[in-house]
């Protein structure tokens, strides 16, 4: 079931007609993907995650993303992966529940639809995680979606 409420696809950040990096979310993390250049080795990639900003680069080289995050992250559970040409990026929200309109502070924001739909399926995590027996997949909100966070005392800490 839980499955079912992960997040159905990407969203892309595109700047200049180029695809950026693209992200999506759950109510602990938020994941960045970024395509890495081909014919560079895997060890020159770096990546430095503080708790209000992430940089990116190729080791020698300016940073391709040099950016302060939307909202604090816990560096010690965040961290970075590289696999099949990909660079992952995972960050672990501060504040769980937290709904991210984007992960870099300006840049690629989502609209107000896009970020009403991620508030809603975050919400239905919310409720899947609170009540296990249920399966929440094919609940619907009529309405403005309340904050996953406050609704009904919050989010229960484990």
């Amino acid at each position: 079931m839980a499955e079912k409420l992960a997040p159905e696809k990407r969203h892309a950040f595109v700047h200049n007609g180029q695809k950026v990096f693209e992200w999506d979310q759950t109510l602990e993390e938020v994941n960045m993907y970024i395509e890495l250049p081909k014919g560079v080795p895997a060890k020159l990639f770096c990546c430095t995650i503080q708790a209000g900003h992430v940089e990116v680069g190729i080791r020698g080289n300016p940073p391709y993303l040099n950016h302060d995050l939307t909202h604090p992250v816990k560096t010690d559970s965040s961290f970075w992966t590289i696999e099949d040409g990909e660079l992952h990026i995972t960050l672990q929200k501060r504040e769980k529940g937290k709904t991210w309109s984007s992960p870099i502070q300006g840049q690629g924001i989502l609209d107000p639809y896009a970020a009403d739909q991620e508030q809603k399926r975050l919400m239905l995590q919310r409720f899947q995680e609170e009540n296990p027996g249920f399966d929440f997949s094919q609940a619907q909100f009529s309405g403005t979606c309340p904050d996953p966070r406050t609704f009904m005392g919050g989010i229960r800490s484990e």
